[in-house]
């Protein structure tokens, strides 16, 4: 576990941010006394599970997939 005063972490914050990222526990301390911690947020799957919008979706039109007439000449 790594401790910063909270000056050196003003002036290592980009640092102390990517120390963080990588899974190092990061703490700011005032007058040596653990204050916080910095942790990284959880992160999102980026990719789309398949079918995690069933159920959903409350309405389709039935025309959805047809091409709109003014567009007839781009297809």
């Amino acid at each position: 576990m790594a401790q910063f005063n909270i000056a050196d972490a003003k002036s290592h914050f980009s640092e102390l941010v990517q120390k963080a990222l990588l899974g190092e526990e990061v703490v700011i301390a005032r007058d040596n006394k653990p204050l916080l911690k910095l942790v990284p947020l959880k992160q999102h799957n980026k990719m789309r599970t398949p079918g995690s919008a069933k159920g959903k979706i409350l309405y389709m039109a039935e025309d959805f997939d047809e091409t709109p007439p003014d567009f007839n000449e781009y297809s």
